[in-house]
């Protein structure tokens, strides 16, 4: 076993973290969150539900539940489009998993970890528009506090605000670690 320190050590990056938001707080969001999209939702309208990978995962997951707890059913798939790569900015958008389920004509929710900037997730949603569907609304855990989003781009349910700093935890990863957090951690400026 190696004893070479990480050049990205998950441990000293919460020794120097704050903690944002809780394990309760966030399930607490999430189940405020389903409320919105079950009234957004009719019975004989069943949304694709697009989970957006890696970082999306665990709150999809929770999400799903609590819609499916409030009697909305979903189609589900997923995708995986990436601008980082590990990395702590985003470059060009790399397609790792289109969504088989067609969606000419279907309402698509995507559920993401966090809408930062919203590159990827402007993307996301134009592809989704040109493969023809109908209406496409963003689910996102976490909204990052700032100005410079891309112009066009929100997310239609939203479930905590996080301050402008590098955030890490319930899905959204530090250095590809710590995705399995169960709470969000911002670190220290």
């Amino acid at each position: 076993m190696s004893t070479a320190v990480k050049p990205h050590d998950l441990a000293a990056a919460l020794a120097n973290a704050d903690l944002i938001f809780d394990r309760a707080t966030l399930e607490q969001a999430i189940a405020r969150m389903a409320q919105p999209i079950r009234a957004d939702y009719s019975n004989d309208d069943v949304p694709v539900y697009l989970t957006i990978m890696h970082g999306g995962l665990p709150f999809a997951a929770q999400l799903a539940m609590e819609l499916g707890a409030l009697g909305l059913d979903l189609e589900f798939d997923y995708l995986h489009a990436t601008r980082y790569r590990g990395a702590t900015s985003g470059g060009e958008l790399t397609w790792k998993h289109r969504p088989a389920t067609p969606l000419q004509g279907r309402r698509v929710l995507l559920a993401d970890d966090i809408l930062d900037e919203g590159h990827t997730l402007a993307a996301i949603r134009s592809w989704c528009l040109e493969q023809g569907a109908r209406d496409v609304r963003i689910a996102a855990l976490a909204v990052k506090a700032h100005d410079r989003c891309v112009p066009g781009i929100h997310a239609d349910y939203v479930g905590v605000e996080v301050p402008d700093r590098y955030v890490f935890g319930y899905g959204m990863d530090y250095h590809e670690q710590g995705r399995n957090l169960p709470a969000i951690y911002a670190l220290k400026d």
